[in-house]
């Protein structure tokens, strides 16, 4: 609810802004026009995960993932990382943080392990592995837009080399700080019990026919929102009383959308020449570093979202683009509130009973972020 009050004011901020004509009518138009492809897909995909989660596909995963380490958990534990990874990527960092994370803590503890190296994999890896695909974060759908990218693919050679060195360095440092928790091996739990399973199997041939749609280079909320229609489908079907106004990510949309406004009224009044101070110009390397530490500074002081679009209009070519990325993605480890995912992450993980104490959340994010990001940046420069 709170998201959602500061998603109203800022709407009325933004309203504000256009009949007083700091913001022109025609920019407020053209903001739309960018912004409600995004949302779409923002909202139909969560619908999608959210579902798949009521159907029990993540749970089921969590079963196989656990009968194929083998009892060992340092493989269980590498198993959930890719699975984290392949979600981000796919399924974008929200569904990794808000679904996935209360999965893999329900998974350690029927194997009677400590869930905070599992817990940790989800929020790091929701952000870091989001550089994958346009549709593994809202800012890359943004830049995608603004670069004029007409296919995943150009996205992936652009970012590709960047996301791979900000996954394994995240993995490391996971590893190295909580490699004692993951020494020795665990006994097998008794699986998950499933509920429906013809409502479970149909689920789950969505979600794969969905997932290489992502990736076609079509506009992702046409796939997004046929599977969320389908899928609502089949659960009016076989369990109507999950197809509730909850799914819906109304609260997200609204903070967005007035953020939009009002970073578009800010631009108006020039704040594109103060940031260009700070971000600099050029694609070397220093350069680059320059424009993902204002990104990874801009998130940790405000949120990873109204950074990038403070930040987009300087980053005036694609590698600085990539720049600003590997900044506001890799980089947003610090602080609870630099991405909407690590405040979602942590709700959730109060919820299941899970405690992790901030101050150690940002002592290991102080380390994390500055090395995630400043290596990450390296190959966009070579």
């Amino acid at each position: 609810m709170k998201l959602a009050i500061v998603g109203g004011i800022l709407l009325v901020l933004g309203a504000i802004a256009v009949f007083t004509g700091v913001l022109p009518a025609s920019d407020a138009v053209q903001i739309g026009d960018r912004v409600w492809p995004i949302l779409l897909f923002v909202v139909a995909i969560t619908v999608v995960a959210e579902l798949a989660a009521v159907a029990g596909l993540f749970d089921v995963i969590g079963a196989v993932l656990a009968r194929v380490s083998r009892g060992r958990t340092w493989a269980l534990w590498a198993l959930v990382v890719l699975l984290a990874v392949v979600s981000t990527a796919f399924l974008s960092l929200d569904t990794t943080a808000v679904l996935l994370t209360p999965v893999v803590i329900a998974l350690a503890r029927a194997h009677r392990l400590s869930p905070l190296p599992f817990a940790f994999a989800t929020v790091w890896l929701a952000n870091t592995a989001s550089l994958v695909l346009p549709v593994s974060n809202l800012t890359n759908l943004l830049a995608v837009h603004r670069l004029e990218m007409t296919s995943p693919g150009a996205f992936l050679t652009l970012l590709g080399p960047s996301a791979f060195v900000a996954i394994v360095v995240t993995v490391l440092l996971l590893w190295v700080s909580h490699r004692r928790e993951l020494r020795g091996r665990f006994a097998p739990a008794v699986p998950p019990a499933v509920a429906d399973r013809t409502l479970l199997v149909a689920t789950s041939v969505v979600v794969v026919i969905l997932l290489p749609l992502l990736v076609t280079g079509i506009p992702p909320w046409m796939p997004a929102v046929g599977a969320a229609v389908v899928l609502g489908a089949i659960f009016l079907w076989r369990a109507p009383g999950a197809v509730r106004p909850a799914l819906v990510p109304w609260q997200l949309v609204v903070f967005a959308a007035g953020l939009f406004l009002v970073v578009g009224a800010f631009e108006a009044l020039g704040s594109a020449g103060a940031l260009a101070v700070l971000a600099g110009r050029g694609d070397d390397l220093i350069a680059l570093w320059r424009v993902a530490a204002s990104g990874l500074i801009g998130s940790n002081a405000i949120n990873n979202l109204p950074a990038y679009l403070a930040l987009e209009t300087v980053a005036d070519s694609p590698r600085r683009m990539a720049a600003l990325l590997v900044g506001v993605n890799a980089g947003p480890l610090i602080t609870p509130w630099a991405s909407l995912a690590t405040l979602l992450w942590h709700q959730r993980l109060a919820g299941v009973g899970v405690d992790v104490p901030w101050r150690r959340y940002v002592l290991l994010g102080l380390v994390a972020a500055p090395l995630t990001v400043a290596l990450a940046v390296v190959p966009l420069a070579l």
